[in-house]
């Protein structure tokens, strides 16, 4: 088990120097109040922490782009040219589903040891009919790697959980964690108390800080080369000493072939989500012909099929008229 000890507080002073003495000027978007635990942080869009982003305070190009009007959110960002080329409620608070597992990956390469080998606890084992797993074991023992596939392909709550428990001693400590990385990035309208998506009214986001979130994932190779992935076989020591695998699945129905991808880009990698409450989610990595790359996001869709339609209408629209 690893233990990562925070300073919120120390955190939230940090980010306010940083931007005084670096002569950032707060821009008129706005002034979010965070709280976590006893803590209560007001973060600031500055000029310059934003210039390397893809920054937009309303929505962006909608009458352009044929969404369904039940759509929770959309967005779609040019991360090459630092551009939002549509948005629709992109600050929106809402239930994120599995697109929570790109934090908590994002924590486990930050903090972890790929090479490190985890023992599964019985708590990582117990979760309701019907969940999403990577089929792990009470005292399975697997590498953090291997981890990061079962959670990011099968989307494995399991595997959430025993990376949380390897980070930080508990799933509680961990919900700290991310909400501490989550803030320093940026993503300050979000509120995270497990590391898988199952649902709780106090569990949120926004498209925006998804954005914010993936945008930093990408900058690790290993990420990277786990969404890519249509399947990987994992292999995992059981408590009696015997070795299996597991094959893992990406569930993105892009990488599978069962949805139609998009015409104007080429599908990289991403994530799915899905619960009752936050219906089908889907962050997508994409590049065109001119080695653009995208980011776009679609939450609550209603359904497989409309998800993945909604997505290619904002990819093959918005990009073709940008």
């Amino acid at each position: 088990m690893k233990c990562i000890v925070k300073h919120m507080k120390l955190l939230s002073c940090m980010l306010v120097f940083s931007l005084i003495l670096s002569g950032c000027t707060v821009s008129g978007a706005s002034v979010t109040d965070y709280e976590t635990g006893d803590y209560k942080k007001t973060a600031y869009k500055a000029d310059g922490y934003s210039a390397s982003l893809c920054v937009a305070t309303d929505d962006v190009n909608q009458s352009s782009v044929d969404m369904d009007s039940g759509l929770h959110a959309a967005g779609l960002f040019d991360v090459t040219n630092k551009e939002v080329l549509y948005a629709s409620n992109i600050h929106k608070k809402l239930y994120p589903a599995s697109t929570t597992k790109i934090l908590t990956a994002l924590i486990a390469l930050k903090y972890g040891n790929l090479s490190d080998t985890i023992t599964i606890s019985k708590n990582a084992t117990v979760f309701p009919s019907g969940a999403s797993l990577a089929h792990l074991k009470e005292g399975d023992q697997i590498t953090l790697e291997e981890l990061l596939y079962g959670l990011l392909l099968p989307s494995g709550n399991d595997a959430a959980v025993a990376i949380a428990e390897y980070i930080s001693g508990s799933v509680e400590e961990f919900a700290k964690l991310m909400n501490s990385e989550a803030y320093g990035l940026g993503a300050t309208n979000s509120h995270f108390v497990n590391p898988h998506g199952l649902h709780d009214d106090d569990h949120y986001t926004t498209a925006y800080d998804l954005y914010l979130i993936f945008n930093e994932c990408l900058k690790q190779e290993q990420f990277v080369k786990v969404i890519s992935e249509k399947s990987h076989t994992g292999e995992i020591k059981g408590k009696d000493g015997s070795v299996r695998t597991e094959k893992w699945e990406n569930t993105s129905l892009y990488m599978t072939g069962e949805a139609e991808k998009p015409t104007t880009v080429e599908y990289l990698g991403g994530k799915t989500g899905n619960t009752d409450e936050a219906k089908r989610c889907l962050i997508a990595y994409t590049k065109d012909t001119k080695n653009n790359y995208y980011i776009s996001i679609v939450m609550g869709a209603n359904g497989k099929p409309l998800l993945y339609e909604n997505m290619n209408e904002l990819l093959n629209h918005a990009i073709t008229e940008n």
